[in-house]
């Protein structure tokens, strides 16, 4: 049981994901199967419609856009403020949020690149940053990749010539795909930092105390 008090917020959101997933990948099928016959075309399985590029491209689409949202956060929340949101640093506040890690070099429960110091110290100072751009970056050459085979399977259907992944890299149709995700995660970022200021969910940590002034920046 401790195992699961300590760590049951990732382990009930990886269930959650899983869960998810299984059920794109059976509803995905059915209107798979019902287009592939509006073709006069055989059915397909499961595992090759999860192969497939309509899936791939359907599952790092959102992904993409869910990393890039996270990845726009934590680099913007660095520099910039809004007052009043438990999702801000304090822009009056005389200390720093993070003081400079090099003084912690010799502690020894500081992580190992903190102690290592010179280039370790500076990316790790960034990691965050850097690895959920990495992640974005991933996941969009998934969705490009992707999208390429769901588009050319879809030419297919209808006689028409593939395109080649840099010809796709220029339809409308990819980032179409990629900006309606964008705009949403974006919008959803800027509701919670504005909620947050009014609003609050009792012993949550994404939101202030429910008696703290709508001034209060911060947690």
């Amino acid at each position: 049981m401790s195992f699961f008090r300590n760590n049951g917020l990732t382990v009930v959101l990886l269930v959650l994901t899983a869960l998810s997933l299984v059920g794109m990948g059976l509803a995905g099928l059915q209107l798979e199967n019902a287009t592939l016959a509006e073709h006069g075309s055989p059915a397909t399985d499961l595992w090759s419609y999860i192969a497939s590029g309509s899936f791939i491209s359907a599952v790092f689409e959102n992904w993409e856009s869910e990393f890039l949202q996270m990845s726009f956060y934590v680099v913007l929340t660095a520099f910039l403020f809004q007052r009043g949101s438990s999702e801000s640093k304090d822009p009056e506040a005389e200390e720093e949020v993070d003081e400079d890690p090099a003084k912690k070099k010799r502690n020894k429960n500081a992580p190992w690149p903190v102690r290592a110091g010179g280039l370790w110290l500076w990316l790790y100072s960034y990691s965050l940053g850097i690895v959920l751009v990495t992640l974005f970056l991933v996941s969009f050459i998934f969705h490009w990749m992707g999208s390429t085979a769901a588009s050319n399977d879809e030419a297919a259907l209808h006689g028409q010539p593939p395109a080649s992944w840099l010809e796709h890299l220029g339809s409308a149709q990819l980032w179409f795909e990629s900006f309606q995700n964008w705009q949403s995660e974006f919008l959803s970022t800027a509701v919670i930092v504005v909620l947050s200021i009014f609003l609050r969910f009792r012993f949550s940590p994404e939101s202030k105390p429910v008696a703290a002034s709508h001034r209060q920046t911060g947690n």
